[in-house]
Order: C-alpha cells, then sequence, then structure tokens
C-alpha cells in the first residue's frame, strides 16, 4: 500500500513530543505538509529542526500557542486558515486520586483535552466540508491510566472525546470528510520511558525489566508485553489520514497491544 499525501496540509496539536511528534513525522514521511504545536517557542523550534533532520525534504512549519485557550486557536486559525488533516492529540495527564482532584483541575482537563479539540474542529472541519474533503482524528485513550481509578479525569475527558469524534462524523457524513479517534494503549513516549528509567535506577534495574515486571504483574492483560511504540500510533493515524481510509469513519480504533479484552 502506498500511502500519498502529497498536497495535503496537516495540523497536530501537541506534537513537539511523544505521540504527536511520531504522528507529525509519520505524516510528513507519506508527503504532506505539517504544522507542529507546542506551548513553548523553544520546544517547537526544537522539534521543527528535528523533524528536518530525521525527513529529507519534509514540508513543516511551527506553531507556538496555548491552543486550550480560545485567543490563542484564534491566531493559529488566522496562521493556516486551511487544514486537510487535524490531528487532535494535544491532551495532559497525572495520576492523582479522584477524591483529590478539585474544581478548578477538572475544568483545566476539560478545556485541554476536550475544548481544544472542539474548537480546532468547528473551524477547520467546515472547510473540509467545503472543499470535499478531509480528515479529522482524535487521540482517546484504550485505558484510562496504568492502574484501575489513578485518573478518572483524563479517563473522563477520553470519554467525552470518544462522544465528539462521532458526533463529528455524522455532523459530516456524505461530505467527503471523515472523523474517528484512535486508541492508544500504553506508549513509551520520552515522559514515559524518563519515568520508568528513573524508577528503574532506583531499584538497580534495567527499563526492560521494569517493562517485563509491569506488564508480567500489574497489564497483564497485554498480548504484545511491552509499551507500543509512537511510530506504531503514527501507523495507524497515517493510514486514517490517507484516502485508503475514506470508507472509515465515526469509530474508534484500537492500536494498544490488545490490552483492552474485546474484539469490537
Amino acid at each position: 500500500m502506498n500511502i500519498n499525501l502529497a498536497g495535503k496540509k496537516a495540523i497536530i496539536s501537541g506534537s513537539t513530543t511523544g505521540i504527536g511528534y511520531a504522528i507529525a513525522k509519520g505524516l510528513a514521511e507519506a508527503g504532506a505538509t505539517v504544522l507542529i504545536n507546542g506551548r513553548s517557542a523553544k520546544g517547537v523550534e526544537e522539534a521543527v529542526a528535528r523533524l528536518h533532520d530525521e525527513v529529507v525534504k519534509a514540508e513543516v512549519t511551527g506553531f507556538a500557542a496555548d491552543l486550550s485557550k480560545s485567543a490563542e486557536a484564534s491566531r493559529l486559525m488566522e496562521y493556516w486558515p486551511e487544514a486537510d488533516i487535524l490531528v487532535n492529540n494535544i491532551g495532559i495527564f497525572e495520576p492523582r486520586p479522584f477524591f483529590e482532584i478539585d474544581d478548578e483541575e477538572w475544568e483545566q482537563y476539560f478545556q485541554v483535552n476536550v475544548m481544544t479539540a472542539v474548537r480546532l474542529t468547528r473551524y477547520y472541519a467546515a472547510g473540509m466540508v467545503e472543499r470535499g474533503w478531509g480528515r479529522v482524528l482524535f487521540n482517546g485513550s484504550s485505558t484510562g491510566g496504568f492502574f484501575s481509578g489513578e485518573m478518572v479525569h483524563y479517563g473522563a475527558t477520553k470519554a467525552a472525546i470518544l462522544g465528539l469524534s462521532r458526533g463529528v462524523a455524522e455532523s459530516t457524513a456524505g461530505s467527503g470528510v471523515t472523523a474517528n479517534t484512535f486508541l492508544p494503549g500504553p506508549t513509551r513516549t520520552e515522559k514515559v520511558e524518563e519515568h520508568f528509567k528513573s524508577a528503574a535506577a532506583e531499584l538497580g534495574q534495567t527499563f526492560e525489566e521494569i517493562e517485563k515486571d509491569l506488564f508480567e504483574k500489574s497489564l497483564p492483560s497485554s498480548l504484545v508485553k511491552r509499551f507500543v511504540s509512537g511510530k506504531e500510533v503514527a501507523n495507524l493515524v497515517v493510514f486514517l489520514a490517507s484516502e485508503q481510509a475514506a470508507a472509515i469513519t465515526g469509530t474508534a480504533m484500537r492500536v494498544d497491544g490488545g490490552i483492552v479484552r474485546s474484539i469490537l
């Protein structure tokens, strides 16, 4: 299968590192012109330079903004008024017991994880419908954290994303625009790797030993028995953004190593 996204413009929110960066790289490798976004100007500049180094002839630009703020999202829309592919990837998470999460933190999670996607999709998908082609993708999650009940606020926002994605798909029916959610499982991002390498060092173990123990004891339902890589998540997203995936819309697709014990 040859996926060719030449001539397509893609925005990936929250894409200076981790899954977002892997998606930006994958789309650039397929020929798309990509916009990398993050809150830090320095982080955006570094990610753009890194992508130029890793992908020969990549067409990439960067835009530093906190897209959870309406005014900042409007600046992006003025800078890039059109997009063919929108990947709503931005999200925050932190393990915290439910009874310690106050209203302010709940509000923050919904503004970043949900309302950012609402604002960007409402604007960019309208243009896609007018032009008769587009791909809107949302980063959901196969799990609400590594352990039961550790990130209820995060899990609730990801459940909201599922409803949003399906609603957008129904709102763009018959237009040539598709909307889908991709559901990563535990993924070896820079943040995850740093955390577990630090834990491994304290225990006098390697990352691989910690990983093996984690998936044997705490996450035994995983069928691959390891973290998913960012590239593996990106591979699914690039496919869903392609012409080959034109008949896939209104659904959620997992790339979680089989951690959820369900076929459907």
